[in-house]
């Protein structure tokens, strides 16, 4: 599942990220790597997710969300 399909307030573990190298590694530096918990935090009308990653909040845009595979905890 992508996290575009993710319920809001449930926790998730990042399974793989297919995102462009520079996009992915930018990712990586701000605490998304394989394995790492994420929760949905609130989804917005256009699209955008706001996510919390090791007690950081970020919001992402629908394009990198659904580029981000995760599975239940």
């Amino acid at each position: 599942m992508t996290l575009t399909d993710a319920k809001i307030g449930e926790e998730y573990i990042v399974e793989n990220v297919e995102l462009p190298l520079t996009l992915e590694k930018r990712m990586e530096s701000l605490g998304m790597t394989r394995g790492s918990k994420i929760t949905l935090l609130h989804k917005k009308r256009n699209g955008t997710s706001v996510i919390l990653i090791r007690g950081t909040k970020f919001a992402i845009g629908t394009d990198v969300a659904s580029n981000i595979h995760v599975r239940e905890e």
